[in-house]
């Protein structure tokens, strides 16, 4: 038996929407076995998800399939997370705040917000 790789996503509830799984396979964040995946790529319980979403990548291990969309309890049990743990919230960037009426940054000011978030070098 085997199920497509966005809708397993989706089932499992690793992506809100089955839409935003297919966009992400299709943008190259989903590896099953290592090897970058098509939405419609069968997959087989036995085999490693690799997803990155939501700023982190899941890496998960295929228990049973689903097609349809089924709650969180039976959901987490249908794979077993290897992820990496989410970094600690003290790690996580702060969103830089502009006081009310400062208007749009200057090219300066845009440079040197890119260099805090790491955008540049």
């Amino acid at each position: 038996m085997s199920a497509r790789v966005d809708a397993w996503i989706w089932a499992v509830r690793l992506t809100k929407t089955r839409s935003q799984a297919a966009a992400a396979c299709r943008a190259g964040h989903v590896k099953v076995n290592g090897e970058r995946v098509k939405p419609a790529q069968a997959v087989k319980p036995g085999d490693e998800v690799r997803i990155y979403h939501g700023g982190r990548e899941r890496i998960v291990e295929i228990k049973e399939l689903h097609v349809k969309r089924v709650g969180p309890p039976v959901a987490a049990e249908a794979y077993v997370d290897n992820s990496p743990p989410p970094p600690p919230r003290e790690h996580v960037a702060v969103a830089a705040v502009r006081d009310r009426g400062a208007g749009r940054p200057t090219k300066r000011e845009r440079r040197e917000l890119d260099e805090l978030r790491g955008r540049r070098p």
